[in-house]
């Protein structure tokens, strides 16, 4: 004879059932005149109880509905089903937090329902129930998802990344939690807009930003970033908030107010300009400084007029950048004034890659000319850091197509660097216009190379349509362009006819 499958296991024997009834039930029955006074009185307030494998139904007095009760996690198993577990997995949840199997069915089932109005919806929610069961049971969790899901004034729900709240749940004990909703405001207080608020809470670290650090400490955080210009800090970089004050943010930003003399304003700057150099220690900052210092032969002042300029050399490496780089500039016969005159100009240099950046710029520029070792070659080396190596060739090649030598282009490029830098289709477009509307000679670019650091429509055209009205088009271009606006525009005026000088209503005859 087949198994019957819908059989209990001998081993889980049907509970026993039960029924408990209070005699305000049978007031108005026949049975209640069975039943004296003191009986009835002995049983008021007396629950009915309703019990069953599945789960109990309670009803007394003083509810108006029925209450499902989960009767030792049995009412589970469907709903973990839903979310993508097993029974296997069920249990295991089970077992880890004990206190599902004693919480009513329907708080279980409203949490996951927050949960999943705040964005954790399929293996976002699986995996974090699999890994923390307490935050279906946690009283900590209701005043955050309330906070998120719930909150008029900041209207947070759907604008933070489920990724976040995931995380935060993850990782955070469910007892640091109480308090969040209040620091989280204290941003607000301290100047941040709800607009950023957003962007700050999808970067952060919420378990270290919020949740572990006591609101007294958050306070004094902000308050001291605050003389450093604290709300751009923290939404350029909201990480900010992730770092300890007394051990991280207070010795690095003091380190730099150090090295700049105590000028709190320069301090701002550079936290502004590299808001990521509080990510570094301050025996890091100071390996970067000491060496500039010892070995490049540069004072603590220029080196910090030099962070100043290009903060972002404390990210280079001082063994596979800093040296090498120092090194050739020194081979190049460069002074410490010379270093430091060529790191003000062009900083970049110290943390560009060799092998896919500076090596290939080399290479052209002793194509064109330049001896290996050389100031000028140092110059060049400088001058060509802030384009890319592309532009470089392109440039090189727009004045071999306009009839210029390579010692044409060497003779140019030492008496103004600059010239290899320019983008090559504004080069261009400058170089048609000297010919075919100055109507100059390419050769005159030898003598005054600076032309083509002018720009085309706001001076270059200008001026000269200007000039061409009282001059002709025989001047200099060095002249017609190198004087500054208010000179050009007095000895225009000088120039000018009369006619049309005088106003137009004082005619000939008056």
């Amino acid at each position: 004879m087949a198994a019957n499958p819908f059989a209990l296991p001998i081993t889980s024997p049907l509970p026993t059932p039960s029924l408990y009834v209070t005699t305000s039930a049978f007031t108005n029955s026949p049975l209640g005149n069975y039943y004296s006074a003191p009986l009835r009185l002995k049983f008021v307030n007396t629950r009915l109880f309703l019990s069953c494998r599945c789960g109990a139904l309670a009803i007394d007095d003083t509810h108006s509905t029925p209450v499902l009760i989960n009767s030792g996690g049995i009412m589970l198993y469907p709903l973990f089903q839903e979310l993508g577990f097993n029974e296997k997995d069920t249990e295991a949840i089970l077992d880890a937090n004990a206190a599902l199997r004693v919480t009513p069915f329907e708080s279980i089932r409203g949490r996951i329902r927050l949960l999943q109005s705040s964005g954790l919806n399929g293996l976002y929610l699986s995996r974090l129930i699999g890994k923390r069961p307490d935050i279906l049971t946690a009283e900590e969790i209701d005043g955050l998802l309330s906070f998120i899901l719930n909150d008029t004034d900041l209207e947070l729900k759907g604008k933070i990344n489920p990724t976040q709240i995931e995380r935060l749940l993850n990782t955070t004990d469910p007892r640091f939690l109480a308090g969040f909703e209040r620091k989280v405001r204290l941003l607000l207080q301290y100047g941040i807009t709800n607009d950023k608020l957003v962007r700050v809470l999808d970067t952060v670290n919420l378990t270290k930003a919020f949740c572990l650090k006591p609101l007294e400490e958050l306070e004094r955080m902000l308050a001291f970033l605050h003389r450093y210009g604290g709300v751009d800090l923290i939404i350029r970089r909201p990480a900010v908030l992730n770092y300890d004050l007394d051990t991280q943010l207070i010795p690095r930003i003091g380190y730099i107010f150090e090295l700049s003399g105590g000028d709190e304003a320069a301090t701002t700057t550079v936290l502004h300009k590299f808001p990521f150099v509080l990510a570094y220690t301050v025996e890091h900052l100071k390996d970067h400084v000491e060496f500039l210092n010892l070995y490049a032969g540069l004072s603590y002042e220029e080196i910090f007029r030099i962070v100043l300029v290009y903060p972002g050399l404390f990210s280079a490496s001082r063994k596979r950048k800093l040296h090498p780089r120092i090194t050739f500039l020194q081979q190049c016969g460069l002074s410490c004034n010379d270093i430091f005159r060529f790191l003000i100009k062009a900083p970049l240099f110290l943390s560009l890659s060799f092998n896919d950046n500076l090596a290939n710029k080399l290479v052209i520029l002793v194509k064109i000319g330049y001896q290996n070792r050389t100031k000028e070659l140092a110059m060049a080396m400088g001058a060509v850091t802030r384009c890319s190596c592309k532009n470089l060739q392109a440039v090189i090649g727009v004045f071999l197509n306009y009839g210029l030598t390579c010692e044409d282009i060497l003779d140019m490029s030492k008496k103004h660097p600059q010239v290899l830098q320019y983008n090559h289709e504004s080069l261009e477009e400058k170089l048609d216009y000297l010919i075919e509307e100055m109507g100059r000679e390419v050769g005159e670019l030898l003598s005054f190379p600076a032309f083509l650091g002018y720009k085309l429509d706001g001076r270059i055209k200008h001026r000269f349509e200007e000039r061409r009205k009282t001059s002709g088009d025989g001047m200099s271009i060095n002249k017609l362009l190198s004087v500054s606006v208010a000179t050009f525009s007095s000895r225009n005026k000088k120039k000018r006819p009369v006619s049309t000088i005088l106003d137009p209503n004082e005619s000939e005859g008056k």
